[in-house]
């Protein structure tokens, strides 16, 4: 299953990488880089640098979403979005396996 970008977000990443005139070999790298009361948090970035034995690749409509192997099984089922409403622009990341809030288990969420 892995983790899968909505057209939307697929639309918006190559947007993005024809207006920045990035290398086709361009890809998403996502990580994590922490948890605690509000969740797992993400950051997504552009990279070329994509190494077999550490990195997991995935890819939807043409743009691939690198993540370390060791996040694999945390990411499983994980979807982009780009959303871009009046209160809201930017990408959305739905990861069912750490809804948000559900960070640490002595916070009372």
């Amino acid at each position: 299953m892995a983790i899968k970008l909505t057209a939307r977000a697929a639309d918006e990443v190559k947007k993005i990488m024809q207006a920045q005139e990035l290398d086709p070999k361009t890809f998403i790298r996502m990580v994590i880089v922490g948890g605690g009361c509000s969740g797992m948090q993400y950051t997504l970035g552009f990279d070329t640098v994509f190494d077999s034995k550490i990195d997991a690749r995935y890819e939807t409509d043409g743009v691939y979403v690198v993540a370390d192997k060791k996040f694999a099984l945390f990411l499983d089922g994980t979807k982009i979005d780009f959303l871009d409403t009046p209160t809201a622009k930017g990408f959305n990341i739905d990861n069912p396996n750490f809804p948000a809030g559900a960070g640490c288990a002595g916070c009372g969420h």
